[in-house]
């Protein structure tokens, strides 16, 4: 009831030990705290915060806008409702590095277990879009020293995402994903890969866990999971893919009532509120409720 019982650190060290197996991690995008608690339910590994979705549920677009106070807030909202370690697209650690630390604390006091810092100058843009930048191989180790540096939970981890595949190549992608473990990142996020061959590359380059993201309409093509484990890869994503289908179907939905009238035809479609009820433990507040409030006027208080 309320919130998860299981401690943020608990949670970080138990993210630790599932990586420490080499096994292949399922990450899905949580648009919400409910959509959070629906990953747990179907038996996901873990839960990914995206700033794009984030940027979007702003009815923003994924350049840079949104805060450090935007984003550690919803880190929380959607951390302690789940049992599941919940990892948070950073963006570039909003500012220079002292801005890094600052903003590694912060989300380590709204509960997540891990957290991204990439290398694309400030502002930055949706990582499989045309167009990128990134900064020099200097700036982006200080990134992530300093929030290593800021770390105050040792389980807490730490990942460097690079985009510098899109701009410079493979190889450029290799020499930074090499440069960035040297200076203190736990995991590698190499974005925008065009095919399984560049992840499995990059997995051989590098002696610590590996992200792929499989963002629907990029760079990448959409690999199964099977595909993913088979060249190494330790961490999969789904970063906006449940947000388009919440929003797909809303769409259709307000279709349906500008056409019909109605949402009769949709009621099969729809998540019945005994579902909902389920995954909010309804039935747990009543019986709180019901057990804390027994006072009856008249009631002899004895």
């Amino acid at each position: 009831m309320l919130y998860s019982t299981t401690t943020p650190a608990d949670k970080r060290a138990a993210l630790r030990a599932r990586l420490a197996t080499g096994e292949l991690l399922r990450f899905p995008g949580a648009f919400n705290p409910l959509s959070a608690r629906l990953i747990q339910d179907k038996g996901f590994d873990g839960v990914y915060i995206s700033g794009a979705v984030l940027s979007a549920d702003l009815g923003l677009p994924d350049i840079g806008l949104t805060t450090l106070t935007e984003v550690a807030g919803r880190s929380q909202q959607i951390a302690r409702v789940t049992d599941l370690p919940a990892l948070v697209d950073a963006d570039t650690g909003f500012g220079e590095p002292m801005n890094v630390a600052r903003t590694v604390q912060s989300l380590e006091d709204a509960g997540v277990a891990g957290l991204h810092i990439e290398d694309q100058v400030n502002p930055k843009r949706c990582g499989h879009l045309d167009g990128k930048q990134v900064v020099d191989t200097d700036t982006a180790l200080k990134r992530i020293r300093a929030a290593a540096d800021a770390r105050r939970d040792p389980n807490l981890l730490l990942m460097a995402r690079t985009d510098i595949r899109a701009v410079e190549g493979l190889g450029a992608a290799i020499d930074r994903a090499k440069a960035l473990v040297d200076a203190g990142a736990d995991a590698i996020f190499p974005e925008a890969m065009r095919d399984l061959g560049e992840f499995e590359a990059v997995r051989r380059a590098v002696d610590v866990p590996v992200l792929a993201n499989m963002t629907e309409f990029g760079k990448s093509d959409l690999f199964t999971t099977t595909q993913l484990a088979d060249v190494g890869i330790n961490i999969v994503i789904y970063p906006v893919s449940l947000l388009r289908l919440a929003m797909g179907a809303a769409e259709r939905g307000l279709d349906t009532i500008n056409r019909e009238g109605t949402l009769k035809p949709l009621l099969g479609e729809m998540q019945h509120r005994a579902r909902l009820y389920e995954l909010l433990d309804y039935e747990g507040y009543n019986h709180f409720d019901t057990s804390i409030y027994t006072y009856a006027a008249g009631a002899d208080p004895r």
